[in-house]
């Protein structure tokens, strides 16, 4: 099985201004092979994963900017878009009105994935070498085991991540003791069959008020002035405050059992 380990990532000026030059490439690249298959199917010609495939190394003469980007993470442009074409027909077989798939802003093109190779990690230092991006330090709060498989590096706001998928072999279930079923509701956030009861925390209804006023100065803001993008900043960092490194999600209470226990809950998360 693959497991996701992600990571928080500070690349410098330069590396950065590459990665944003390699995301908008990528999207670049997305768009105009979404334009192709458009019209290649307004034309009654059907288009092929690996016939597009072909046309990355035909576009690099019209956009030279495509030499700049590592040509396995090229590849996975193509991969990204055919598996979101292949994920409409089953939902059209549902039953479901679909439409025609969106061309990518650069806000909703965030993700350079390294599939197999371009990369080498160095975990002593904390460091990894992407093929014509450079190093890249990031913060291995918690090792990773298992065969690397691939690393991502998206971007979050004004944050970077990597997300290393490394190859473990799955345990066999250990069976020891009794056995404690556990079922997940909405008034309470668990019951386990002994009786306890897990409150839910319910961490967006404590921090909504504050939410409401952060969105109401954003939604004031005038795109062009000087604090237009400022205040987009505030607001993301605002939400992760308050929905992820807020008080309230350092522990939920477990009442109606012996001793009344505590769960610790981490503060961000480590493991996807």
């Amino acid at each position: 099985m693959i497991v996701s380990y992600k990571y928080r990532a500070y690349p410098d000026a330069t590396t950065e201004t590459r990665l944003n030059a390699a995301l908008d490439t990528c999207r670049w690249l997305y768009n105009k092979l979404l334009e192709e298959c458009n019209t290649a199917r307004e034309n009654g010609i059907s288009s092929t994963m690996r016939g597009m495939q072909a046309r990355i190394v035909i576009l690099k003469d019209e956009n030279p900017s495509l030499k700049d980007v590592y040509s396995k993470v090229l590849q996975m442009v193509n991969y990204t878009l055919w598996s979101n074409i292949a994920a409409l027909s089953p939902t059209k077989k549902r039953g479901r009105k679909i439409g025609k798939l969106r061309f990518k802003s650069s806000s909703r093109y965030r993700t350079l994935n390294y599939n197999q190779s371009g990369f080498k990690i160095d975990r002593e230092h904390s460091t990894i070498t992407f093929s014509k991006i450079g190093p890249l330090p990031f913060n291995m709060h918690r090792p990773y085991t298992g065969k690397v498989k691939g690393v991502l590096i998206t971007r979050s706001g004004d944050r970077w991540y990597v997300i290393v998928q490394a190859e473990q072999e799955a345990s066999a279930s250990k069976r020891e003791g009794r056995s404690v079923g556990i079922d997940v509701g909405l008034n309470s956030f668990a019951v386990d069959s002994n009786g306890a009861v897990i409150e839910n925390p319910r961490f967006y209804e404590h921090s909504r008020g504050k939410i409401k006023k952060r969105s109401r100065r954003s939604s004031r803001a005038l795109p062009g002035k000087n604090g237009f993008h400022r205040t987009g900043r505030r607001q993301r960092r605002d939400w992760r405050r308050f929905m992820i490194m807020s008080p309230t999600r350092k522990k939920i209470s477990c009442t109606n059992s012996p001793g009344s226990m505590l769960i610790p809950m981490q503060r961000s998360a480590s493991r996807i």
